[in-house]
């Protein structure tokens, strides 16, 4: 409704822009002189998708030369010429990457280097060595410094670089199973508690890298969390730990590191001093950077630079800053001292750059500029201070757009760093350096030391649910008082707090007024008690119920707290908390959040296993789960009730279970051991399977690490840690006989098997990193199909055939995904040459680039029923589905399903698509429930959502080879997609809507074709009128007039136009096209009465239009000009009275237009959005507006009051992307919305069937332990 996302739109080339873009151009103009054949009529003639014909001429990137060929080929142009376009093209388009690689700065300013900055880090390779050999012969190691001395770059470029560098030779110590780099911070031991173990079943040790070691004391204020914190870190001393521990440390806080035995002996002969640089290091800092970056210092600079820095205490990151600004001042490819002076030398260039960044801001900005610099300084207790990383929400004053402002040029001038979330100040250096900042921490000493008191304190009781014990007082509080609030009593001083803490201080003064008042009261009511005796127990009744409401509000309040805390970490359990709270109270932002929960991916928790959860297997109906631990158990769950373990375990000789898998029947349930140990058992009575014959032993007795039925399951795979893959004849399943002899699959250890669905390949993942395809329908056992494929720079540890046996999914140890096109394995490889024909080996050819969205091993990977979605779980505690259905182009689908608390191990599908099942090493098993109001059948972005009148269809557009697709939602259930979508289009389609009697649709393309179609038969629609060059560049958007009579329309020309649509297959131009705007009209809408015409523009300005006479439209008014950007959409409430529009200035505003002629703003513009507004939609009752954005969001408008509109609630969030349209479903009770991130999405606005959802995905009820661990001390709930 009122708009399609204009800032989707594929933008025109501009062949000036650079050779990619003017070969795209090229490309097009080929197409154009032929005609411009459809991609999908070129795509038919050539061995390329649609998608990679069109992304060809996109103006992205450069085109492999074989799809250009083949694009020319179906063109009819010569071969020769466009080989020669594309290489110089391909030069050209070089030769500016290396121009840009070698503007890359050589010098990393006050910003510590990182692992990735190895290649620039020189002068410390001494100091290096003698690190990485005391790290060696110790598990706990400290490196102690002065700050400046490079403590963080030595272990983040130097150590870490060194340990991720296989080594060789008898003596060579074994690669780290993992590296993990941590700071402090306020509460360590909470915060960082799942990083503080080592990586599970593996002789590897696990290393953590604790940098600034120092927050321990300057910003963690709990003894008890400091101390639990050190005492897992010295876990590591114990020689049995698989953990090693590096911590860098400021020299000055050696006594502090004293006051903890276990520390004192730990360090006792295990620390290394980074001292001074000798005069030949700094040479090499000074001159190595720039000769790897082709760069000259001139010898006069290096002796000066030289000079200074041996004489300046800490002065590395001075140096590094100088050198920075110096290199931003050469001259050609040299640094010379004349740079260097006008940068201001050693000391004067981090002076001068943060002096120019502060002087450039506006007075408030400044201001805002001293506050945030000052929250980022922890003011020393007996030490020097120290910057303090904070959070974003640290730094909300009261003015996001100011703060977001004063960071970014703070940032850009590398002052700040963000990372991980935080910002800080780039360097301590800074605080000495920079002599206003000195001046702000000395005159503010005192001040600081209160603000980090207050601060810490009001996080505490925020925790606790805003408990009233937690609140200031006495001392405290005069303290704060003083330093923060307007007067004795006052309010908080606006800017000076964020909101929590302005909250909190405002809280304890109304405590103390109450308190005052009460003492008061007392007075009098003791003097008069004999008078108004009968008075007292109307007064004891209200204090009663006082109390009693505080508590309420204090129970609501730790729940709401508790529920937000786990909302990024545990979804399921963050939706359940939020339920609990719905049952005390009934709020906006409760509503909304329940509607977010009940569009997200939600677990049950089943009891698991005593162990690691190692394995899990759904039966063939879908009613069974099979899971397998190392506690020597395969349990079975029944999945299609309660969710309750069916019969006693199954167990294998005692062996922990390494693999399930159930036969295609269903009938046959195999599992594999640690000891070479594979057992099947008869489920056909799941509640009391039998065992089948005898146990095998096998694999040499080795861990059998996975197992595989083929499709037809008459043979079963098996691979292990010996290395081998072994076939199995099943035709008696009580009587499994070895199929040939075994095949070794990899020098180490075969982690996973699968068989593709045409039953005669196997796929195997090698611990080396290596993939292989087999053929295993011959009586001599599995014979290899071409060599192995290198498919992951670590141990492969999961793969997977899509269900049309086309793409294989592998996972690895290396934290990536990656899909590969599977050759056709006819024994000789897909070009003849039986090696696969590919660089990679075994035939495999990559799609796409590596999915990295996971931070840790990724161990497991599962395509869905239907082929369009993959599952991956890794031991960074989450589950990422991925939209696979154009494998090269793979998407993320949602955030990350979160509930584990330790590593995932494996996952599977249930038949429905609709159902996930996950374990890890912290011993649960997990059902995920798969919402269906997220559609995700696209491979390409979304640009607009429309219901029909009635409810009962619903279509979304996309650039998804230009189609518009049809559901029926009229019927109880999900969304049922209807066979036949509307195709036609030859571009991308950016808007669709449908005609007021439900029996058409209009959808218009970026090549400017309007086209309408036939929907009264959903099941069977047909085309109908075709407009080819309704709008010169591009149909931006479409809407029809309320009598469905009249189709508006808005193009790239800068033009609306008016069609008749009577006759939807003789659609023609009404009147003269309507003109004004400036710039791209993408958006449109009509009036309920149909008089009216609201259009928004590029050009920052929305306009009305009278079309009352449709063949003589006239504009009406003077624009509406109150955006600062562009008017993206437009709406009218279901009245008529007031018109929404929505801009990429991020707001939305609401206007009268009773009279059209003198529309008028009505109260204030909406903010919210992070990012540009992109379509709005009015509910029917038009007492709420839905709003979307660049920020990914989905916002609410209570605009009952259109005046006084504000925010219902909190944002909908799941889009992982721009969301480009919304739209109100006739009821009211659901609203659309389409993303760039490729999904539609549904969400209900109707809180009882949300809450319903939330607690059939969840198990229902919180159990009273649960409770009882998530908030102790209150009064058991139900919660559904």
């Amino acid at each position: 409704m009122g708009g399609n996302g204009v800032g989707r739109r594929e933008r025109r080339l501009d062949p000036a822009a650079g050779p990619v873009e003017r070969f795209a151009a090229e490309l097009r103009a080929l197409r154009d002189s032929v005609g411009r054949p459809t991609y999908r009529t070129m795509a038919d003639k050539v061995p390329f998708s649609v998608t990679a014909l069109s992304q060809a001429a996109a103006g992205r990137q450069l085109p492999t030369l074989a799809v250009t060929l083949a694009y020319v080929d179906v063109c009819g142009g010569d071969a020769a010429e466009w080989e020669r376009r594309w290489r110089a093209a391909s030069a050209e388009a070089a030769a500016l990457a290396g121009a840009d690689e070698e503007a890359r700065p050589p010098y990393r300013g006050l910003t510590r280097y990182e692992p990735g900055d190895a290649a620039l880090f020189f002068g410390r390779d001494r100091l290096v060595d003698r690190l990485d050999g005391l790290t060696r012969e110790r598990r706990f190691t400290a490196v102690f410094g002065p700050s400046g001395s490079g403590k963080s770059s030595l272990l983040r470029a130097g150590l870490i670089p060194r340990l991720r560098t296989p080594r060789t030779g008898a003596d060579a110590p074994a690669a780290p199973a993992a590296v993990r780099i941590l700071t402090p911070g306020a509460a360590p031991a909470t915060t960082h508690a799942d990083r503080l173990d080592p990586v599970p079943d593996t002789d590897a040790d696990t290393w953590l890298i604790v940098d600034q070691f120092e927050e321990l004391y300057t910003l963690c204020a709990d003894p008890a969390e400091r101390n639990a914190f050190v005492d897992r870190l010295l876990t590591a001393t114990d020689p049995g730990s698989r953990l090693r521990v590096v911590v860098a440390v400021r020299a000055d806080f050696l006594g502090r590191c004293a006051e903890h035995p276990g520390l004192t002996a730990a360090l006792q002969d295990a620390t290394l001093l980074a001292g001074p640089m000798s005069r030949e290091e700094l040479r090499e800092a000074v001159v190595r950077p720039a000769a790897a970056s082709s760069l000259v210092v001139e010898r006069a600079l290096t002796t000066r630079l030289l000079d200074e820095v041996e004489d300046a205490p800490g002065g590395l990151p001075l140096m590094s800053h100088a050198l920075l600004e110096t290199w931003r001042h050469r001259t050609g490819r040299t640094l010379t001292v004349t740079g260097y002076e006008a940068a201001g030398g050693l000391r004067g260039a981090v002076v001068r750059t943060a002096e120019e960044v502060y002087g450039e801001l506006t007075v408030p900005q400044a201001d805002l500029a001293r506050r945030i610099l000052l929250r980022l300084v922890a003011p020393g207790d007996g030490t020097p201070d120290t910057r303090r990383p904070a959070e974003h929400a640290e730094l909300d004053l009261g003015d996001p757009d100011g703060t977001r402002a004063v960071l970014d040029r703070l940032v850009a001038a590398r002052l700040l760093t963000f990372d991980d979330g935080t910002v800080e100040l780039a360097h301590e250096a800074l605080i000495t350096a920079w002599p206003r900042l000195r001046g702000w921490i000395d005159a503010e000493r005192d001040r600081l030391r209160v603000h980090r008191a207050l601060s810490e304190a009001a996080r505490t009781w925020l925790t606790l649910g805003r408990e009233t014990a937690a609140l200031y007082a006495g001392s405290r509080l005069a303290a704060a008082r003083e330093a923060f609030a307007r007067d004795r009593d006052g309010e908080p001083v606006p800017g000076e707090l964020t909101p929590v803490e302005s909250e909190f201080l405002t809280a304890s003064l109304h405590r103390r007024r109450r308190a005052v008042w009460l003492r008061r009261g007392l007075s009098a009511v003791l003097a008069l008690l004999v008078l108004v005796a009968s008075g007292t127990a109307v007064v004891a009744l209200r204090a009663r119920a006082t109390a009693q409401a505080e508590r309420d509000d204090a129970v609501f309040g730790r729940v709401t707290a508790e529920a937000d805390r786990l909302r990024e970490t545990n979804a399921a359990l963050s939706a359940r908390l939020d339920v609990a709270a719905l049952g005390m109270r009934t709020t906006p932002e409760l509503r909304t959040a329940l509607t977010t929960d009940a569009g997200r991916v939600l677990s049950a928790r089943l009891p698991g296993h005593d162990d690691i959860g190692s394995a899990v297997a759904f039966a063939p109906d879908g009613r069974t789960l099979a899971s397998g631990g190392h506690d020597g158990a395969v349990r079975l769950w029944d999945t299609a009730g309660s969710g309750r373990q069916l019969g006693e375990p199954l167990r294998i000789a005692g062996e922990p279970v390494g693999a399930v898998a159930y036969g295609p029947d269903g009938t046959v349930l195999v599992a594999a051991g640690h000891g070479g140990g594979i057992r099947l058992w008869d489920t056909r009575d799941r509640a009391r399977p039998r065992p089948l014959g005898r146990p095998l032993v096998s694999h040499a007795g080795k861990s059998v690490t996975s197992v595989a039925f083929a499709p037809d399951g008459r043979i079963l795979a098996t691979v292990g840690d010996d290395g081998t893959l072994r076939l199995w004849d099943l035709s008696d399943p009580a009587r499994p006989t070895p199929i040939g002899a075994p095949a070794h699959a990899d020098a180490r250890s075969v982690r996973d098997v699968a068989f593709a669905p045409d039953g005669r390949t196997l796929a195997t993942a090698g611990h080396t990193g290596t993939v292989r395809l087999w053929r295993a329908d011959g009586a001599d056992g599995p014979v290899p199909l071409g060599g192995a494929t290198h498919a992951h720079d670590a141990a492969v540890w999961s793969v997977a055939f899509s269900p049309d046996g086309d793409t294989l999914a592998t996972a690895g140890y290396d934290d990536t995904v990656r899909l590969w096109e599977v050759p056709d394995t006819d024994g000789t490889g897909s070009d003849g040459t039986g090696s696969g024909g590919s660089a990679a080996g075994g035939g495999l050819r990559p799609l796409g680039e590596p999915l990295t969205a996971h931070t840790a091993a990724v161990w497991s990977v599962e395509f869905s029923p239907d082929g369009h979605t993959l599952a991956s779980a890794a031991q960074d505690d989450t589950v990422i589905l991925w939209n696979v259905a154009n494998p090269a182009y793979p998407h993320r689908i949602g955030e990350p399903l979160t509930g584990h608390t330790e590593g995932l191990w494996d996952l599977a599908y249930g038949p429905d698509g609709r159902t996930l099942a996950t374990t890890g090493a912290d011993h649960s098993v997990r059902l995920w429930h798969l919402p269906d109001s997220v559609l995700t059948d696209f491979t390409n972005p979304l640009t607009a959502v429309a219901y029909d009148p009635t409810g009962r269809l619903f279509a979304a557009a996309s650039t998804d080879d230009a189609l518009v697709r049809l559901w029926d939602v009229g019927r109880p259930g999900p969304p049922r997609p209807l066979p036949r979508p509307l195709t036609g289009h030859e571009a991308p389609v950016l808007t669709a809507a449908f005609a007021p009697d439900g029996r058409t649709v209009a959808s218009g393309a970026e090549d400017g074709t309007l086209r309408l179609w036939d929907v009264s038969d959903p099941a069977g629609p047909r085309p109908a009128a075709v407009v080819p060059d309704a709008h010169a560049g591009g149909v931006l958007t479409v809407a029809f007039a309320p009598d469905g009579r009249t189709l508006a329309t808005g193009g790239v020309d800068e033009r609306v136009r008016l069609w008749d649509v009577r006759d939807p297959d003789d659609v023609r131009p009404v009147g003269a096209p309507l003109t004004g705007h400036t710039d791209w009209v993408g958006a449109v809408a009509f009036a309920p009465d149909g008089h009216t015409l609201a259009t928004g523009s590029q050009d920052k300005t929305a306009r009305l239009w009278d079309v009352r006479d449709r063949d003589r439209p006239r504009p009406v008014g003077a624009p509406l000009t109150a955006h600062g950007d562009w008017v993206n959409a437009v709406a009218f409430a279901p009245k008529g009275h007031v018109l929404a529009t929505g801009g990429r200035d991020r707001t939305v505003r609401l206007w009268d237009v009773t009279d059209p002629g003198r529309a008028r703003p009505l109260g204030a513009e909406l903010t919210g959005h992070r990012g540009g507004v992109t379509s709005v939609s009015f509910a029917p009752d038009g007492r709420t507006l839905a709003s979307g954005g660049e920020d990914h969001a989905v916002r609410l408008w209570d605009v009952s009051d259109p005046a006084h509109a504000d925010a219902f609630g909190d944002p909908l969030t799941g889009h992982l992307d721009t969301v480009t349209s919304v739209a109100f479903a006739p009821g009211g009770d659901t609203l659309a919305s389409a993303g760039n991130d490729l999904t539609a999405r549904i969400w209900t606005l109707d809180t009882d069937r949300a809450l319903s959802r939330v607690c059939d995905r969840t198990g229902g009820d919180l159990t009273p332990t649960s409770w009882a661990e998530l908030l102790p001390g209150l009064p058991y709930r139900p919660t559904c």
